[in-house]
């Protein structure tokens, strides 16, 4: 037993040492590593450009630009980098992703998963909310949206703000 256990930590740990020092990524290859990590593919969007992950949990997504991805009812922004800490089943210490409420953005600071509630738990400081899993199933796709930020977060269509 013991030593299929560091046959295991040995692997893990070489698999960790690739991934970091690898410096040409395909785009779909962080997203395929989540699952690894208790969490769901479709939690990052399909234009990464690169990433690295340390050790410790520590991690930096780039993506090739800034985009947008609705899920369902949630507008979601994707700043150019994202950052956090990974460990099994959670994102912690989370920058670089904000989610439209109502009309004002939030950072997004943890995403937690509850594979036993089949929800995934998007942290706003202590606000939080569940969504199900199946959201997440699949890579999204990167969309561009110019009028979607407006001042303070309102769409400029919302007819809240007057050019006059």
């Amino acid at each position: 037993m013991a030593i299929s256990l560091n046959l295991f930590k040995k692997t893990i740990f070489t698999i960790i040492l690739l991934l970091i020092s690898s410096p040409a990524v395909r785009s779909d290859e962080v997203n395929d590593m989540l699952p690894q990590y208790g969490l769901l593919k479709g939690l990052l969007p399909n234009s990464v450009e690169s990433y690295s992950l340390s050790d410790d949990g520590s991690f930096e997504v780039n993506l090739k630009s800034t985009c947008y991805v609705q899920f369902s009812s949630n507008l979601v922004y994707y700043e150019r980098t994202i950052k956090g800490k990974l460990s099994y089943g959670a994102i912690s210490d989370l920058s670089g992703i904000q989610a439209k409420k109502l009309f004002i953005w939030v950072s997004v600071t943890a995403i937690v998963a509850h594979s036993d509630k089949d929800e995934i738990e998007f942290q706003v400081g202590v606000i939080s909310q569940n969504l199900p899993e199946s959201e997440f199933e699949s890579i999204p796709s990167c969309k561009s949206c110019v009028s979607c930020r407006g001042a303070a977060g309102i769409p400029p269509n919302a007819g809240l703000l007057s050019s006059s």
